[in-house]
């Protein structure tokens, strides 16, 4: 491939220099024969113009190397280019004299003004004609392009269009541009007419036959975004959108780098900030321990650990693979960083126990936990043992050896559970709360949430893959409702919310408006320019064990305590017994895997508000109400 562009860069430079040769020869003679208005020049000056040809030509080629014509990529010349080739004409006209003299060849003294005037013509006519052959190659199978709207009418989708008119990879022919800047109404872009606003967009997809639409306005917060998302879906169009901010700043935007439309564009809520000289102030130069490490969550808690320049970071985690290949990733971005991983299970107590002598962590995020609400409920033991057991061990590891923060990754299905996942993740915020009474040197903090976005076995991966296979996609049920957030910025919420502990709190993330699964499968359907239930079908296939319509964020009692952060609450803690959740800790440890009914009656006298799900639950409206008064 490689080997391929360099012979096409090769052939067009060899082109180049043999139009350049031609042009310049050619506007010597016609200079001269000009001077004489076409007639027959002197003999005299015929021969000291044939003369001084090769001179001249090679003078005048090293001239248009030195000012880089020849490096100039002219599909996308601009007015530096025409600066350039004015500069390099006037240079070659200059040397034509000083040259013709110093050898004592005899010319007309308005002949290097002539020759300057053609050469610059020419050398003009070459380059534009290139750029218009190029854009004729390009535009010439125009009926078989997509018809594409543009949305901005800024200098980014100025940037898309220049793509789409030269590059050899666009399969897009631009029709028309919307801004909503109503002064913008009626100008042109790069030869497109602006036709009006968004508000307009339905109309004019129509009229304009558009078949894609790209979103070409990297500044947009994520609420305009969302809304100007919307308003596409009203459409069959396919949807694309730009690269980041600092992208376009350095200029790498390319046909390449434009991305399908994402889910979370239409989360509707601004992206997240939080403080981050609080956030560096508990790990900055200190020795960071993170559980599960090479998972959806702890791999991006490594990654936003890694930029605050811990003294050490330690990922451990069960599973070598993802490690591995975390591991590869923080040693190419943070060559400074001493990063170490431990391949290991926190159920196991002595390798936990050892880890924590050796290395004497500062700051632990556990997070390390089986969190499949279906597989759960068929090996429930499973869950207890590696949730409950193993965050007791880390938790209780933690004290003893001084770790001054753990903190604690739960989750909303710890509400009112009505799984064994759930119920587990439950007696995980107990552990934690009871040994932040025992270890007074340790701050004891968990943070609970909802679902993150294309987190391993969530369903945005899943409704991605059955898009791409052409469905069906398989919703559980029509009104099920779930909360969601992306990982980067539920990671970085649970190191705020860390910043804020002083031991024992549990800190519920706001995590927006709850969205309806039924309506995500069919946005994503409609982003990938398919129609839901005629493109592709959805199937619905029922709700799985122990899943309810609608999650949870608070238990009932907890209340509301808000916290300088606006998305970050703390819900204030339930009483109970923590003597009598020890020891009956410690029965449930005792027992030799019961079997499933056992387990759960067990389960219901540590944690009284777990339940089994009940199928006649509330519609989504009424669940979704009932969930959002909880935030």
């Amino acid at each position: 491939m490689g080997e391929h562009t360099n012979k096409k860069k090769l052939i067009r430079l060899l082109g180049l220099l043999v139009a350049d040769i031609i042009v310049i020869n050619a506007a010597a003679f016609l200079a001269l024969y000009l001077r004489f208005e076409f007639g027959h020049p002197p003999e005299e000056y015929l021969d000291h113009l044939r003369q001084y040809a090769l001179v001249n030509t090679c003078l005048t080629l090293l001239i248009f190397y030195l000012l880089q014509l020849y490096s100039s990529l002219w599909e996308f010349a601009s007015t530096m280019e025409l600066i350039r080739i004015g500069i390099a004409v006037a240079l070659s006209g200059v040397a034509y004299w000083i040259g013709t003299n110093l050898l004592h060849l005899r010319m007309p003294r308005s002949f290097p003004i002539m020759y300057m005037l053609l050469l610059g013509v020419g050398c003009m006519a070459v380059r534009w004609g290139y750029r218009a052959a190029r854009l004729h190659r390009h535009g010439g199978h125009s009926a078989q392009r997509r018809r594409t709207m543009i949305i901005g009418g800024g200098a980014a989708g100025a940037m898309v269009i220049r793509e789409f008119l030269y590059s050899e990879h666009s399969e897009n022919k631009v029709v028309c541009i919307l801004d909503d800047d109503p002064a913008k109404t009626g100008s042109y872009l790069r030869g497109v007419r602006v036709v009006g606003t968004t508000a307009q967009l339905k109309q004019m997809v129509q009229k304009y036959r558009v078949e894609e639409i790209v979103l070409a306005i990297p500044s947009a917060t994520r609420q305009q975004r969302a809304k100007i998302v919307d308003l596409c879906q009203e459409t069959t169009c396919r949807l694309r959108t730009l690269p980041g901010l600092y992208q376009i700043a350095n200029g790498e935007v390319s046909i390449q780098s434009l991305r399908e439309v994402d889910i979370e564009d239409l989360l509707g809520r601004d992206i997240v900030k939080i403080n981050l000289d609080e956030v560096a102030s508990y790990i900055t130069g200190k020795t960071v321990l993170v559980t599960g490490g090479g998972g959806s969550i702890g791999s991006e808690l490594c990654r936003q650990a890694a930029e605050q320049h811990p003294k050490k970071l330690i990922i451990f985690d069960i599973y070598e693979n993802n490690a591995y290949t975390l591991e590869l990733e923080l040693r190419r971005r943070h060559p400074e960083l001493d990063l170490l991983v431990l391949i290991g299970s926190v159920r196991d107590a002595a390798r936990v126990n050892w880890i924590f002598e050796k290395y004497h962590p500062d700051l632990v995020c556990h997070a390390a936990a089986h969190k499949h609400v279906p597989l759960m409920e068929a090996s429930p033991f499973e869950a207890i043992k590696n949730n409950v057991f193993g965050t007791r061990n880390v938790a209780r590891a933690a004290g003893e050896y001084g770790t001054r923060r753990f903190i604690l990754i739960s989750t909303d299905k710890a509400v009112n559970p009505t799984n064994v996942m759930g119920a587990s993740k439950r007696m995980c915020e107990m552990i934690v709360q009871t040994m932040n009474e025992r270890y007074l040197n340790t701050d004891y903090v968990a943070v609970r949430f909802g679902n993150v976005l294309g987190s391993a076995g969530s369903v945005i991966p899943l409704f991605r893959r059955q898009i791409k296979e052409g469905g069906p996609v398989t919703v559980t049920d029509k009104n099920v409702v779930r909360y969601f957030m992306t990982i980067p910025e539920a990671v970085q919420l649970i190191f705020q919310a860390g910043a804020y502990a002083h031991g024992g709190e549990i800190f519920v993330l706001d995590m927006g408006d709850p969205v309806r699964i039924d309506d995500l499968a069919r946005n994503m359907i409609r982003l990938s320019g398919l129609e839901p239930d005629v493109d592709i079908e959805i199937v619905y296939t029922g709700l799985r064990p122990g899943e309810k319509l609608y999650e949870e964020l608070l238990l009932s009692g907890e209340g509301m305590q808000k916290t300088p952060n606006d998305l970050i609450y703390i819900g204030h803690e339930l009483a109970f017994d923590k003597e009598r959740f020890l020891a009956r800790l410690h029965s449930l440890e005792s027992w030799s895997e019961p079997d499933g009914d056992v387990l759960r009656d067990m389960i219901a006298q540590i944690v009284p508000t777990y339940h089994e799900p009940v199928r006649d639950l509330p519609r989504a409206e009424e669940g979704a109400e009932h969930a959002a008064s909880r935030v």
